[in-house]
């Protein structure tokens, strides 16, 4: 059984001290593959240079996160693009719209998101998509692109509606660590089974989103990619699937959607 991890931030400082041991965690519980998020332009130059030292178990994005938008200019966009040319570079993101902390101005995080959708539809490579408290406006910008790129809803936490919104526009859905929080995940735990098999992938968006559920909980309240068997076993249980299912399903939406040769 093989699983990919669409979301890691393995770059974090927090991992800095045992990032090898981490790694070989994640390839016992079967996780084989993993995408390390960057969220600003040095994040994004470490995730990919981190890839290139692992080939064929780590990919990278590269993107500006909505918090960092207030910092996107043309260097930013130059940037960017230098890294997404590269291979190992799989998407643009982690980009959005998050109004939740609004640690950059709306009309930054709007046009810093909008700039990077044009820029995956001049390149041909897939969004990796955050949005927090801003669903109206990431939907109508969104709807400005239907049909002209692909995108992920990284770490969906939403209801049916919105998930019928971002299936509406063609998104694939990730699933963290939240669908195994019965307190704050009730609505999400309910949407789960009516996501389509192709467009279901898991994440764990390590080392944030500790499953609230995990036995025993690590000492550090670290999440690490390891745990993302947790939260298979937890899709799968509310889907009504067999994990090994669930696993192959989502390996091979994550391996199409990315082109994780």
């Amino acid at each position: 059984m093989e699983l990919v991890d669409i979301g890691s931030n393995l770059t974090h400082e927090s991992f800095a001290p045992d990032r090898a041991a981490v790694m070989a965690r994640a390839v016992a519980a079967g996780v084989t593959r993993q995408v390390v998020t960057g969220a600003d332009v040095a994040g994004s130059r470490a995730a990919a240079a981190l890839a290139h030292a692992h080939p064929g178990t780590l990919w990278s994005t590269a993107g500006v996160h909505p918090h960092h938008a207030g910092g996107f200019d043309s260097g930013s966009r130059d940037a960017l693009l230098e890294l997404l040319h590269q291979p190992v570079v799989v998407a643009i993101g982690e980009c959005g719209l998050d109004y939740f902390r609004n640690f950059s101005a709306p009309a930054a995080q709007r046009a810093a998101f909008i700039a990077q959708l044009e820029m995956a539809v001049a390149i041909g490579k897939p969004v990796f998509l955050h949005q927090r408290d801003s669903h109206e406006d990431f939907k109508a910008i969104l709807s400005d692109f239907r049909g002209r790129l692909r995108g992920v809803a990284h770490c969906f936490t939403g209801n049916r509606a919105q998930l019928e919104d971002y299936l509406g526009l063609g998104l694939a859905i990730g699933i963290t660590g939240w669908v195994c929080d019965e307190r704050r995940g009730g609505e999400l735990r309910e949407v789960v089974p009516a996501i389509p098999k192709e467009r279901l992938m898991i994440e764990t968006d390590a080392p944030y989103l500790l499953p609230r559920d995990l036995r025993p909980k690590p000492s550090s309240r670290r999440n690490e990619p390891a745990f993302l068997l947790h939260v298979a076993q937890a899709v799968a249980d509310l889907r009504g699937e067999p994990l090994d299912v669930l696993a192959a399903s989502t390996t091979h939406a994550a391996v199409e959607f990315f082109g994780l040769g």
